[in-house]
């Protein structure tokens, strides 16, 4: 992995973590503290959704790069606390941008 390579690969990480509902606000639901339905929640998870997106839109990761940014296993976090369903169209459309990502990227 080049220096270009494992910049973007942290900003992609920085940009993702900064917005992420699973660090506090999943916290919160399963200490009943607040409900997975809540509008809040909502939102800041919906936009979540949309900052993962675009960072795997970014041209030059490497397949381990993409490996590493996997949303998958925190979208099952995510479903399983009922914050997601698997209906919802940006669980979806993010699914699905990770799928073009990995396969245009860069064989590692």
């Amino acid at each position: 992995m080049d220096m270009i390579d494992g910049q973007a690969l942290s900003r992609a990480i920085s940009t993702i973590s900064q917005s992420d509902p699973l660090i506090k606000l999943l916290q919160q639901v399963r200490m009943g503290r607040m409900q997975a339905t809540d509008a809040g929640l909502r939102a800041i998870t919906d936009a979540w959704l949309g900052t993962y997106e675009q960072a795997l839109s970014m041209d030059g990761f490497t397949q381990l790069d993409l490996r590493r940014l996997n949303p998958i296993p925190r979208l099952a976090v995510l479903t399983q606390a009922g914050v997601l369903s698997d209906e919802h169209p940006g669980l979806i459309s993010l699914k699905a941008c990770y799928e073009r990502a990995l396969s245009r990227a860069i064989s590692a």
